[in-house]
């Protein structure tokens, strides 16, 4: 039998684990669910738990040697726990999972097959995305988002050949899978004590992504719908000011066009839309006037930053709607989400 401490590792999955006790044995066990763990690699980063997530990582730990690492640190929130990690992993590529989240047994063996016939290749591939599953509490039907239209699945493609994305279509942390060195050159430092750090994880490092590949099947399991989850309506007019945040690491990390692929270029622009209409619509919802001020500041800044950026920004259909003038303009906002929420009830 071989060791698996001497193993080189093809994948490391970095699991951020804040009071997550209850939850670590479900997202653990599903990444040991692949047929071959050897090259696999799990840390569990601690990030200053109350509860008993330490005592029960180190226990995964001592019962999975060389697979599983239980790491601690002092509470820096999500994005210090996802730093902590990547400088740690030892495998080829690396995959976030939130601790209340979880892997597909079915899926992960496709993964970790594709990933596997990477090893030794002169150009890896960069990027590999998945499809994720909103796993709501209570829904018996569980909505699976996938990239059929916008990504041709089991080939190697450079961002010119990615398809449009829709309106509010973007590829968050969830679907991604870095090289890890991809992530490393970028120089990618997450902000500490911060919510919404996975937008600018599934932005900032791009520039460094060359070779991508899809595969279409439903990796990651998404569970949402837990009482006080940061994407809970309240919980994110409370934490807008973070939201703002992010939105200004993703505006600094926007590359100017002719700088990087077309289509590269294109899809930046889109999600920069995207997260700047999201944090818009959370400063609108407060019904603050003081947040009416600052989803001014929001869009000015991003065309002090390149008017160019901006003027592309701004020409987009969900950014055009979102800085509709005035009270009716909030009134529209306000009614659209509440539909919207209605209509796609992921949140």
């Amino acid at each position: 039998m071989v060791n698996p401490a001497k193993t080189a590792k093809t994948l490391t999955f970095v699991i951020p684990a804040y009071n997550m006790e209850s939850y670590l044995d479900r997202c653990v066990n599903s990444i040991l669910s692949a047929s071959d763990t050897r090259d696999v690699e799990v840390l569990i980063v601690d990030d200053g738990s109350k509860d008993g997530t330490l005592a029960y990582a180190q226990k995964l730990e001592r019962t999975n040697p060389g697979i599983v690492r239980a790491i601690h640190q002092e509470n820096k929130g999500h994005g210090g726990a996802v730093n902590t990690g990547i400088a740690a992993a030892n495998g080829m590529y690396v995959k976030v999972v939130d601790a209340d989240d979880w892997v597909d047994p079915q899926a992960i063996n496709t993964v970790l097959d594709t990933l596997r016939a990477q090893q030794g290749i002169t150009e890896p591939i960069d990027m590999l995305v998945t499809n994720y599953v909103y796993d709501k509490v209570a829904k018996r039907h569980k909505h699976t988002v996938n990239f059929r239209r916008v990504m041709q699945s089991d080939r190697v493609l450079g961002w010119d050949d990615l398809g449009h994305f829709g309106l509010a279509q973007y590829i968050i942390m969830h679907a991604l899978t870095f090289r890890t060195q991809v992530v490393r050159d970028s120089s990618l430092t997450l902000p500490e004590h911060t919510f919404y750090v996975d937008f600018y994880y599934s932005y900032q490092p791009f520039p460094w992504v060359r070779r991508i590949q899809y595969l279409d099947v439903p990796f990651y399991h998404y569970f949402i719908g837990r009482e006080g989850q940061s994407v809970q309506t309240d919980v994110m007019i409370r934490r807008v000011d973070q939201l703002r945040l992010v939105n200004r690491l993703m505006t600094e990390a926007t590359p100017e066009r002719g700088t990087v692929p077309e289509g590269l270029y294109r899809y930046m622009i889109h999600f920069l839309a995207i997260e700047s209409s999201v944090t818009s619509v959370f400063l609108i919802l407060s019904r603050d006037q003081a947040n009416y001020a600052k989803k001014r500041e929001l869009w000015e800044a991003i065309d002090a930053y390149s008017p160019a950026i901006g003027h592309d920004v701004r020409s987009k259909l969900m950014s055009r709607a979102i800085n509709l003038p005035g009270s009716a303009g909030r009134w529209l906002v306000r009614n659209g989400y509440v539909i919207a929420e209605k209509v796609v009830g992921f949140n």
